[in-house]
């Protein structure tokens, strides 16, 4: 594919895109839980738990979010432990864990009243350049304009471009595009309906163009390229771990489960104990290896109850779970912020992550027969 001239002097400052989009998205807008008002608590709210998530999926989780936390200080003065229990399944921890923070900080710092300065929201846990960008234009109509994945597919097509969306100078030039193009007036409408076509009408695969409000100025549709634009490079090969996991039981019902420490990768969840299984060792070596370094216990009756696979970002897993009994040793927290022996029936009642909470639905249900 030919490469696009990307010249940020030559951005045409007369487009009709501003107005095509603003009036498009007054007569097509969808009718979301945080569009009812301006409240800048749910927009901060809905603006977290979208990264990475389409809207169908996420508005439930919104809707409960708001019920149990209705506002920064309900949230601030909530337990870390219930948050994570709401948030389970959006996956991305650490952004509920930075949004409790932050909360305390709003309360603490700004009475609870999310700061409208953008260096003042900036600077608080979590919040980077978009999230900044998009809660300070949807919910105080301030002229930051959002680039995210639907804005650069847009504009991408829009405009031609037909460089590789993941190089640095591409989104840079592409967020000079939107800057110079943002509405003054309308930022928050603008910014709004820039993702709203992205997500709606120009889709990822067969966009609907014939409905678009910028079909007759975007070059992609009038050169038939909007199958090829926007080009991304391949990613490299994600990596694949074999994962073992002890559902270590005792003579009451009760299983072990242990919880990450808060610096960690889905930290605060908690989890059957297990990790890596290392060059050469079987699954069983590992999975005793791994419950001596993590508990401080051996174990015997070791028998095979799953096996799940799991993506997260950046790496694949498959995960082989086991039951078994302790043997000799008295456990202890050495990896972890705490243990704790829990029946299998009130596993419910605590945060998992979603490959362990998997073996305890399907646990339960083993119990239950």
């Amino acid at each position: 594919m030919s490469k696009t001239v990307l010249d940020a002097t030559h951005i045409p400052r007369d487009d009709p895109f501003t107005e095509l989009v603003i009036h498009w998205y007054r007569s097509n807008k969808r009718e979301l839980p945080w569009r009812q008002s301006r409240n800048p608590y749910q927009i901060w709210i809905s603006e977290i738990m979208l990264q990475q998530t389409r809207v169908d999926q996420m508005t439930p989780y919104f809707e409960r979010f708001i019920r149990r936390f209705p506002d920064v200080h309900a949230l601030a003065n909530a337990d870390l432990q219930e948050v994570l229990m709401l948030w389970e399944g959006l996956g991305y921890y650490s952004r509920a864990r930075n949004m409790h923070e932050a909360a305390k900080t709003i309360v603490r710092e700004y009475d609870g009243d999310l700061p409208s300065e953008r260096e003042q929201f900036r600077a608080l846990k979590g919040v980077g350049d978009y999230t900044a960008a998009a809660v300070l234009s949807i919910a105080f109509n301030q002229p930051y304009a959002v680039v995210d994945g639907n804005v650069i597919r847009l504009i991408s097509r829009y405009l031609g471009i037909t460089d590789d969306i993941k190089k640095p100078s591409v989104k840079r030039y592409i967020q000079d595009v939107v800057n110079t193009w943002i509405s003054t007036e309308n930022p928050s409408e603008f910014n709004q309906g820039m993702m709203e076509i992205g997500s709606l009408v120009c889709k990822p695969r067969n966009p609907s163009c014939d409905s678009c409000p910028l079909q007759h100025t975007c070059v992609a549709h009038m050169t038939a390229q909007t199958e090829r634009i926007p080009y991304k490079s391949k990613s490299s090969k994600v990596p694949h771990h074999t994962i073992v996991v002890g559902i270590v039981h005792d003579t009451s019902g009760n299983v072990l489960i242990a919880r990450r420490p808060e610096s960690a990768m889905l930290g605060g969840l908690w989890e059957f104990p297990g990790g890596k299984v290392e060059q050469g060792e079987t699954l069983e070596q590992a999975l005793e290896r791994e419950l001596d370094e993590e508990l401080g216990i051996t174990v015997n009756n070791i028998e095979a109850f799953h096996q799940l696979k799991h993506a997260y970002s950046h790496f694949k897993i498959t995960m082989h779970a086991f039951t078994c009994d302790i043997a000799s040793g008295k456990p202890s927290p050495k990896s972890s912020d705490a243990i704790k022996w829990v029946h299998v029936h009130q596993l419910k009642e605590y945060p998992f992550p979603k490959a362990n909470r998997s073996l305890t639905q399907k646990l339960a249900g083993h119990k239950n027969r």
